[in-house]
C-alpha cells in the first residue's frame, strides 16, 4: 500500500548548503532574525527577533524549558594510554549513586568514542578521583558504563567536561559557549541536558522584562534534553518510527497558569520543541493539563491533535528530523516547507546557533 505524503519520510527532505548552518551564535545575544508565519494563511514575514513582542499574540502565555546543558563531553585514557571521549547521556538527576569504599557508583548510558573500541570491563581514567568502567556495549556507540568517583559529579564535569556542540557544529566548543549555549533562564538545578532548549537562546533579560510590561505570560516547565534529540528518523513510514524517552517536569504552578490561559482564551505558546514536547507529553500521561513528572516518549506528526499548546516559536530544524516532523503537525507540511523555502531565499541561519521561527 503506498504511503500518504504525510506520512512518507523523504517527504520532510530538503536541501540546505553547508554555509547556511550556523557555526557560531549572532553578534548580540537578540541579534537573530525572525521569520513569522501565520499557520491561518500561511503568511510569511521576516522579521528581527528583537521586535517578538510585536508579531506574539495579545497575551499570549509562553512557556520555556529551563534545563540547563551540562557540559557532558569528558576526556580519559585507557590502562593502555590511548584516549578516550565519553559523552554521558543519562540526565544527572536520574543518577542515583551507591557508596562504596569512599566511592560514589552508578550505571549510566553513554557515547563512547576511541581509537581502538574498549572492551567490556575497561577502566577510562579522567582523574585520581573520577574514572569509568565499560559493561556492555549498545548500537551507535552507546555503552552503559558504571561510573566512579569521589566529591560531586555535577562539579567533576563542570571542571573537566567540554560543552557537547551538536555534530553540525564543525568546530570544538570554547570560552564563549559555556555562556552563549545556555539560556539566560537557565536554571543551575536543573543541570543535566546534552543540547540546549535552541529557540531560548535568543532571549535577554531585556527582552523578557518588555514581554512582561507588554502582558505577556512566563511560565516554566523542565525537558532534559537527550542526545536522541540529534538522531535521525530511520522510517520509510514516518508511523513506524519509536521514539527515544526524556524525562520531564510540569510544576504546579505551570499547569495552573495554563489551565487559567485556557480559561481566559489566551494562546499558549511553546518556545522550543523541547517545551511543545513536555506540554503535550503530560496530556498524553495524564489526560489534563496537570502538575506532571516522569519520561515521556511521544512523537508528534502530521495528524496528531494537540492538546495544550496554540503556538511554538523555534529555530530551524534538519531534514527528517522528528522536529520538523513535529512542526509539519502543528502547521502542516506544505506550509512549513513554504516557510523552510523563504528562509532559505532570505539567507536564514538554520540549526542550533541560527535564526527563529515563530508559528502563530
Amino acid at each position: 500500500m503506498e504511503i500518504p505524503p504525510d506520512f512518507q519520510l523523504q517527504s520532510y527532505s530538503y536541501d540546505l548548503p553547508e554555509d547556511r548552518i550556523a557555526q557560531e551564535p549572532s553578534q548580540q545575544r537578540d541579534g537573530s532574525r525572525l521569520l513569522v508565519l501565520d499557520k491561518k494563511d500561511g503568511t510569511l514575514t521576516p522579521a528581527n527577533f528583537v521586535d517578538i513582542a510585536q508579531y506574539l499574540p495579545e497575551g499570549a502565555l509562553l512557556v520555556a524549558n529551563n534545563s540547563r546543558v551540562i557540559p557532558a563531553r569528558i576526556f580519559g585514557n585507557k590502562p593502555t594510554g590511548g584516549q578516550v571521549e565519553f559523552l554521558l547521556l543519562t540526565p544527572l538527576p536520574l543518577i542515583t549513586p551507591k557508596e562504596e569504599n569512599g566511592w560514589q557508583t552508578a550505571t549510566v548510558e553513554g557515547l563512547l568514542r576511541a581509537s581502538k573500541t574498549p572492551k567490556p570491563h575497561t577502566q577510562v581514567t579522567f582523574s585520581e578521583n573520577f574514572h569509568l568502567i565499560t559493561e556492555t556495549p549498545g548500537p551507535f556507540g552507546r555503552w552503559q558504563a558504571e561510573l566512579r568517583w569521589k566529591g560531586d559529579l555535577t562539579t567533576l564535569f563542570k571542571e573537566m567536561g567540554h560543552l557537547p556542540l551538536p555534530p553540525y557544529i564543525k568546530r570544538p566548543d570554547t570560552e564563549a559557549d559555556k555562556e552563549r549555549y545556555q539560556t539566560t533562564y537557565s536554571d543551575q538545578t536543573k543541570t543535566g541536558s546534552v543540547a540546549a532548549p535552541t529557540a531560548g537562546l535568543h532571549f535577554t533579560p531585556k527582552i523578557r522584562q518588555t514581554l512582561m510590561d507588554k502582558g505577556f505570560g512566563w511560565a516554566e516547565v523542565t525537558l532534559y534534553v537527550g542526545y536522541g534529540t540529534f538522531s535521525p528518523v530511520r522510517c520509510e513510514d514516518i508511523r513506524d518510527h519509536t521514539m527515544h524517552s526524556e524525562y520531564i517536569e510540569v510544576p504546579k504552578k505551570t499547569a495552573l497558569a495554563i489551565r487559567q490561559a485556557k480559561k481566559e482564551g489566551r494562546p499558549v505558546i511553546s518556545i522550543g520543541t523541547t517545551s511543545a514536547r513536555t506540554l503535550e507529553g503530560m496530556f498524553q500521561e495524564c489526560g489534563e493539563i496537570t502538575e506532571f513528572r516522569g519520561e515521556t516518549d511521544i512523537f508528534i506528526a502530521p495528524g496528531y491533535q494537540f492538546q495544550v499548546i496554540d503556538g511554538i516559536l523555534t529555530n530551524f530544524h534538519l531534514p527528517e528530523s522528528s522536529l520538523i516532523i513535529m512542526i509539519s503537525a502543528l502547521a502542516g507540511r506544505k506550509t512549513i516547507f513554504s516557510a523552510y523555502a523563504c528562509a532559505l531565499e532570505n539567507n536564514f541561519r538554520f540549526f542550533s546557533y541560527g535564526d527563529a521561527m515563530l508559528i502563530r
